[in-house]
This record gives C-alpha cells, sequence and structure tokens, in this order.
C-alpha cells in the first residue's frame, strides 16, 4: 500500500516511520523547541510533530464541573483551558521550526484542532496531518483535513471500532485514501497490559489502511514489540529532559532512551526481511550438520540393511534419512565399511 510523506515512502523495505511528538515538552521556550528538534535529529526520528492550538480553539475559560479535569489523571486539579494554556505551541513558531526541521533533514508537520490551525498549516505547506485521539469523533473537522489531499494520520486512543469506520468512511468519501490509523491508549502514562498490539494488524486487515502505533507507554518494549506485528508508524513524545516539567514529561522519553528505541526499531526491521523459504548460503553451509543415513556397523556384500548397521546420523553427507524405510531390508552390493555415507550405488 503507497503511503507516502515527504519523501519517506512509509513501509518500503519494511522501514517505519518513527515520530517524535514535541507536544509541551517545549515548555513555551523557544530555545527549548529548537534544542529539541536538533536532539531529535540526532536520535534518528524521521519525523517531529507538532501540536497547532490555543485554550481558545480546544474550550473555553470555565470553572464548571464540566470543563474540570478529575479523571484520575497526571493533570487532575486544574481545569481543560488552564491546561491547554500551559502545554500549546505559539503559531508563531511553527513556521520557523519546521524550516529548521526540514533543514536537518526532518519531516515536520502537526495535529490541527480546529479548521482555523488547518488553514494555518496549509499556509506553512505542511506534507500531512494527524488527528489526535480526542478529536477522532469531529467528523467536520477529519473531513476538512482531508479534503486538502494530504496523508491523515488518525489516532484511535478514545474510539469505538464504528468510530474509527466512521473516520475512515469521512476521509474516503473526500476522495482521500491516503489513511494511516495508529493504535493508541489514551490512558497517561499508560500500562503495557492496556497497549493491545493484537489491534494493530487487525486494523491493518479490517480497515485496509496503514497502521502504525501512537504509545504513552513507559520505556521502549511497545513500540519496539509493535514493529514485529506490522507498526509502519511510531509516534513518541519528546523531552529533552524529565526535570524541565510539563504536562507530557512523564511519558515521554529523553535522548538517550529515545534513541535506544530508535535503534531497536531499526534491528526489528532487519529481523523482519521477507517471506522467503530459500537458504542463504551461510545455511547451506550448516547443512552439511544436517542427519544423513551411514553405515554404522561393517556389512559385508549379500548382507541385509537393518537397524544395527544402518542408522539417521550426523553429517548430512549419505542418502536423506526419508528413505530409511525403503532400504531397510535391501542388500549390500559389496563390503561397506563402518563409517561409509550410504548411496543408492551400494544398494542392491
Amino acid at each position: 500500500m503507497n503511503f507516502r510523506i515527504g519523501d519517506f515512502e512509509i513501509g518500503k523495505d519494511n522501514r517505519v516511520f518513527i515520530i517524535a511528538e514535541l507536544s509541551a515538552n517545549h515548555n513555551q521556550n523557544y530555545d527549548i523547541a529548537v534544542q529539541s528538534i536538533k536532539a531529535i535529529k540526532d536520535c534518528g526520528a524521521d519525523a517531529v510533530k507538532l501540536q497547532t492550538y490555543t485554550p481558545d480553539t480546544l474550550t473555553i475559560d470555565s470553572d464548571k464541573d464540566y470543563f474540570k479535569i478529575q479523571q484520575g489523571t497526571i493533570w487532575d486539579g486544574t481545569t481543560l483551558y488552564q491546561l491547554y494554556q500551559k502545554a500549546y505551541t505559539p503559531w508563531e513558531w511553527q513556521p520557523k521550526l519546521k524550516k529548521l526541521a526540514e533543514e536537518l533533514g526532518l519531516i515536520c508537520f502537526s495535529s490541527p484542532f480546529d479548521k482555523t490551525a488547518v488553514d494555518f498549516l496549509e499556509q506553512m505547506e505542511v506534507p500531512a496531518y494527524k488527528i489526535a485521539s480526542f478529536e477522532i469523533v469531529d467528523l467536520p473537522l477529519i473531513e476538512y483535513v482531508a479534503s486538502k489531499g494530504k496523508p491523515i494520520i488518525i489516532s484511535t486512543g478514545i474510539a469505538t471500532e464504528e468510530e474509527i469506520k466512521e473516520a475512515v468512511d469521512v476521509c474516503r468519501r473526500t476522495g482521500n485514501n491516503q489513511i494511516a490509523l495508529l493504535k493508541c491508549t489514551s490512558e497517561y502514562p499508560a500500562s503495557i497490559e492496556d497497549a493491545n498490539l493484537k489491534t494493530i494488524p487487525a486494523m491493518a486487515k479490517k480497515f485496509n489502511v496503514v497502521v502504525g502505533l501512537s504509545d504513552h507507554t513507559l520505556g521502549t518494549i511497545v513500540p519496539v514489540a509493535s514493529t514485529a506485528i506490522g507498526a509502519k508508524i511510531i509516534e513518541k513524545h519528546f523531552i529533552l529532559d524529565k526535570r524541565l516539567g510539563g504536562p507530557d514529561a512523564a511519558f515521554s522519553l529523553e535522548p538517550q532512551e529515545f534513541k535506544k528505541m530508535v535503534d531497536e526499531v531499526r534491528r526489528v526491521e532487519k529481523s523482519l526481511g521477507k517471506i522467503s523459504f530459500e537458504l542463504t548460503e551461510k545455511i547451506g553451509k550448516s547443512r552439511s550438520f544436517a542427519r544423513s543415513l551411514f553405515i554404522v556397523k561393517d556389512t559385508k556384500a549379500g548382507e541385509k540393511f537393518s537397524d544395527e548397521n544402518v542408522r539417521s546420523i550426523r553429517p548430512s553427507s549419505g542418502l536423506p534419512p526419508k528413505y530409511l524405510k525403503e532400504i531397510l531390508g535391501k542388500k549390500a552390493k559389496r563390503n561397506i565399511e563402518r563409517g561409509t555415507p550410504l548411496s543408492w550405488d551400494l544398494i542392491e
């Protein structure tokens, strides 16, 4: 399935598209954002993703209970507006950050959270769009994004199967079939037990799309494991130093750990290879240690072959063991010394 973002053809040669999610991990400090993008490049990621919203494009400033966070998350005790005020990426930074990323060889795109953000990102000429998990139910937004004709990556963290289908169908109705779905567990941080990675190949089959993982678990084992079962895209939060704090720090990876994840994913990619039953040259040489039929007791001409004088042993110089039943009871053409590989010309 052809799915290209910029110069990156996702899935070609098993190569996974690795996205570093900058999110709020700049602490609204432009220099930290710049340093982060440089570190993301050094870690071996393919792309950096931003988020394009303001508190006012996401919610309203209200103290009513509807707007208070009290679901047992790391953000409890604040309102949605207060959280987004701390977390948003100033829009005036974003063209400059995209330019820096591209100069470094990174792909840069963003998650828009309303139509004004889409229009802004269109002016930036982003090569793709990401729909965040909590926006998957906003079908008018998804339709507007899909109408731009660019690849669209959709996280499924809070969606039912029917809601995922609705989002995919909306994209296709616009004529946009460049769709990727990311398995996501919208817990912050998420537990490994809730990752349910088997959903990844199931989504690929059910919706006929590119699939991947947006991961909020601690550590690297879940994204690395997802590579082995078909994830073509991996998105993980990145932070220069967790001591910076911030809304997403707890489930973000620092540079050393992010690079470890990238390196491990690349090794898994190599191990996937291709579907092949052919033997490599090295395996061919190893076959010399396979079993075959040998004379294991001196045998005279005319003597019958039996379990006493013929056995399946290593190495592979004799006839394949599958002929043993056919040979037992037949006679030796000549005297055969113990340790001789059995061959047809020794059998009457």
